[in-house]
């Protein structure tokens, strides 16, 4: 799906106070409430916009150590594997991935001790052939998006071909 300026403008003041609602957005971006409105819906129905929830820290949660896990799965086991690792609470994110691994997952722990037992967790299924594990030392680009959407209203949706 395309966005157009509007659409971009929307999306920027929504990542920046999620809490905004509809008629002071169409204020600040000067259209009517329904256009706002229409907007918001399209973007919604079209999935650009996958919720509205708080973002949570993991750290102030009282996990303030990341890893990421990449592993190697033994064939015809990815659906099992993915059901067990979805009982893992610590296991944030989860990709099916090419390269040399066949899933990259984000996990998080209370401490290095601590992220043993994530990691005893996540590869006690026979499906887990291999785990290779990076622990994070800093986030020096947290997970961003307003860049991307500028991007892709400057492209007026991208390429369409």
């Amino acid at each position: 799906m395309g966005i157009d300026r509007l659409d971009g403008r929307l999306l920027e003041l929504l990542a920046e106070e999620p809490r905004i609602g509809v008629l002071e957005l169409s204020r600040r971006l000067g259209v009517a409430r329904g256009t706002a409105q229409a907007r918001l819906d399209r973007l919604t129905s079209g999935g650009v916009i996958r919720g509205f929830g708080p973002q949570v820290d993991p750290a102030a949660l009282g996990y303030p150590v990341t890893a990421f896990a990449m592993l190697e799965i033994r064939q015809g086991q990815g659906a099992e594997v993915r059901a067990h690792l979805a009982t893992v609470p610590e296991v944030l994110e989860l990709h099916t991935t090419t390269g040399s691994g066949d899933m990259l997952g984000r996990l998080v722990a209370r401490s290095n001790a601590d992220l043993q037992r994530v990691i005893d967790r996540v590869v006690g299924i026979e499906g887990i052939v291999r785990a290779s594990t990076a622990i994070v030392m800093e986030n020096p680009v947290p997970l961003r998006i307003v860049p991307l959407v500028r991007q892709a209203a400057a492209d007026g949706g991208g390429d369409r071909s």
